[in-house]
């Protein structure tokens, strides 16, 4: 089947190249408004399936679609993308020194039907100073990232002390789940 990967994330298009694969992009226009009567550990595959459902009747018959929605959570709160720098730099402060939680929810699906399920890896970050945060807003993109870090960058290089759970989850696609998953349909 030929894969779609429904993302317009540079990181999930690093991750699946680098498993190998060959895929189209297609980017769906979705609401990413979050359901507050969805709890919380699922917010992320509820919106994978949105993105999904956004794009599946635009599949054809030999055509298999990837969907993913990352988030951060920490002391019941949910950071997405931050809007603004002032934003960017408020969520870097809120996870200073803490414990947060990421949780990838993945859609996989085809024209006539879809799986969903979600990862979750916990992270430690070592105390930030304003000057480190302040380094990291004004030398790397936090605008596109749930929580407004990457753990691949600086701010994740210096910051983060402990991780447990999968690290490419916490890029934006738990890759091992996804492989196991796509090898399901190529049978």
């Amino acid at each position: 089947m030929k894969l779609i990967l429904g993302s317009n994330s540079p990181r999930r298009v690093e991750l699946l190249r680098k498993m190998g694969f060959d895929f189209e992009q297609r980017i769906a226009d979705i609401d990413e408004t979050i359901d507050p009567l969805i709890s919380v550990e699922h917010v992320p595959a509820a919106i994978a399936l949105k993105k999904m459902k956004a794009l599946q009747s635009g599949l054809s018959k030999d055509e298999l679609i990837l969907c993913a929605d990352t988030l951060v959570f920490i002391d019941g709160r949910i950071l997405s993308k931050p809007a603004t720098r002032a934003e960017a730099s408020n969520m870097l402060q809120i996870l200073s020194g803490k414990m947060h939680t990421v949780i990838t929810g993945v859609c996989i699906g085809t024209s006539t039907s879809y799986e969903t399920f979600s990862d979750k890896t916990n992270i430690q970050f070592s105390e930030l100073s304003e000057e480190e945060i302040h380094f990291y807003l004004n030398t790397q993109n936090p605008l596109d990232r749930a929580g407004s870090y990457g753990i691949q960058d600086w701010i994740g290089l210096i910051g983060v002390t402990a991780i447990n759970g999968s690290y490419t989850n916490v890029m934006g696609l738990p890759t091992h789940l996804v492989y196991t998953a796509l090898k399901a349909y190529q049978k």
